[in-house]
């Protein structure tokens, strides 16, 4: 009669570990994000620079995506010396027609995206101006302060998945790379 009961208690003991395995693998974890997310293919990144008349333009198109044409990059002029400028960054993926809307989806997705903008020039400062449902910021809209006249690059990164918040820099946030753009620029 006692080894009758020992079975029943292992039966039993084996059906409620088979029955917790089976509610914790269909639990709905809602803070689980979408690791395995389909990357979107840009081929546009475009940052506009204003403060009043003066307008800068920085291009990176790369039109057939990864195909054999070399990616062209363009600056439409230098910036000012010792101006606040006011920008804007805009993703497009130009192998659809019409042309699809990158920015929408990391404005949307902005707990899971986030922009850094860095500058070789030392007296270039940027700071995000927009931000996540969290407070955290998304770098979709800046404020670009540039300081004495010189010249350099500015590289533009958009992360996937970052560590949020982060310090500032794209090696602290980690998460993969969406997009790496870098452009020579000038101060005058």
């Amino acid at each position: 009669m006692e080894n009758y009961k020992s079975i029943k208690t292992i039966k039993l003991l084996a059906l409620l570990f088979v029955l917790g395995l089976t509610i914790a693998s269909c639990s709905n974890d809602d803070d689980d994000h979408d690791h395995d997310h389909e990357e979107e293919l840009i081929t546009t990144v475009t940052y506009q620079l204003s403060s009043g008349m003066d307008i800068v333009t920085l291009e990176f198109q790369d039109i057939d995506g990864d195909g054999s044409a070399a990616p062209t990059y363009t600056v439409s002029g230098p910036l000012t010396a010792n101006t606040i400028y006011t920008g804007s960054i805009e993703l497009l993926n130009e192998t659809e027609s019409p042309a699809e809307d990158i920015t929408e989806e990391v404005e949307d997705e902005g707990d899971e995206h986030e922009f850094f903008i860095t500058s070789s020039i030392s007296d270039i400062i940027v700071t995000k101006t927009d931000s996540d449902e969290d407070g955290n910021p998304i770098g979709i809209e800046s404020t670009l302060v540039t300081g004495d006249p010189g010249s350099g690059t500015l590289t533009i990164i958009l992360k996937h998945e970052p560590t949020k918040p982060n310090d500032g820099t794209s090696a602290d946030a980690g998460g993969s790379t969406d997009v790496e753009v870098t452009f020579n620029i000038a101060v005058q």
